[in-house]
């Protein structure tokens, strides 16, 4: 029983410890340049050379789940450390240095993670080319490695690159084998965002009628489950995109009004106020604006 009392204490001072570490580690990511090689040395330990900070014997469910989070937190803090620093390439290795980390967490742990990752290396200027190749090989490891949910979710960001890049047919390609896919699972949420990019593909190739029917799809989906505040944003936006095209611009304007109200990114609610002064513009109620 004294061993056993033992054993408990140590591994409560074990994982004090390691949130401790972890404290230090995000202060000192803060601290700015002086700091950023030590910050990044601790993040690494913890989140890749560590192992689960136990002390003999088994550890229990709730404690693994403690250590299991806190280690995310720390592969998540190095991410946006890399990602201020504008460290693509050390990113792209992050990825392939957690993979014995992506072995013992949670399924969905790692699908947050390597979503983060890629999020990280989209807010580095130029790298569309980088995520494009990053996206692919991470979908290729998903297919591998039979993580359904996390690939679909990868693919679906790769499609979008894509229609980022101007390759529609290839996006159009892959949003068809995406919807086969998905529909059988019935994963609403996912149908709503790949619906709402097939809609942005079809008119970037101004086939207004397939647009269309991909915007009534998506939002057949989200009116059968909660649909966030961002993505209702963007299914309005498109919403007022294509009734402009038709000169319904009293129309567009109140979709676009809605987007804007519902934005949680000042970038696009910016291009969204900007549509919607032009729709006033256009329905010539130029002295509104």
């Amino acid at each position: 029983e004294g061993s056993r009392c033992r054993c408990r204490k140590s591994r409560r001072v074990t994982m004090a410890t390691f949130e401790t570490r972890l404290k230090r580690a995000k202060e000192l990511s803060a601290k700015g340049e002086d700091k950023w090689m030590e910050a990044e040395a601790e993040l690494r330990q913890l989140t890749i050379g560590d192992k689960a900070p136990a002390a003999g014997g088994k550890v229990s469910a709730s404690r693994s789940a403690e250590i299991a989070k806190a280690r995310e937190e720390a592969a998540l803090t190095l991410a946006d450390l890399y990602a201020a620093r504008g460290s693509a390439e050390k990113l792209t290795a992050l990825l392939e240095d957690l993979r014995p980390l992506f072995a013992v967490v949670p399924k969905a742990k790692t699908a947050k993670i390597v979503r983060a990752i890629i999020d990280a290396v989209s807010r580095i200027p130029g790298t569309t080319a980088l995520q494009l190749q990053l996206c692919r090989e991470q979908a290729a490891w998903a297919r591998e490695e039979k993580r359904t949910f996390l690939r679909q979710r990868i693919e679906t960001r790769l499609a979008s690159l894509l229609f980022a890049t101007k390759d529609y047919q290839g996006a159009l390609a892959l949003i068809g084998t995406l919807l086969s896919e998905v529909k059988r699972l019935d994963d609403k949420l996912l149908l709503v965002d790949i619906h709402l990019l097939e809609s942005r593909v079809h008119h970037a190739l101004r086939n207004l009628p397939k647009s269309k029917a991909a915007l009534t799809a998506a939002r057949t989906a989200a009116n059968a489950i909660y649909v966030p505040p961002a993505t209702q944003a963007e299914i309005d936006c498109q919403s007022g995109t294509l009734h402009a095209e038709e000169k319904d611009y009293k129309t567009a304007y109140s979709y676009l009004y809605e987007a804007f109200e519902q934005s949680v990114d000042e970038t696009k609610a910016g291009s969204v106020l900007k549509h919607m002064l032009l729709m006033k513009v256009m329905a010539g109620g130029a002295e509104d604006v």
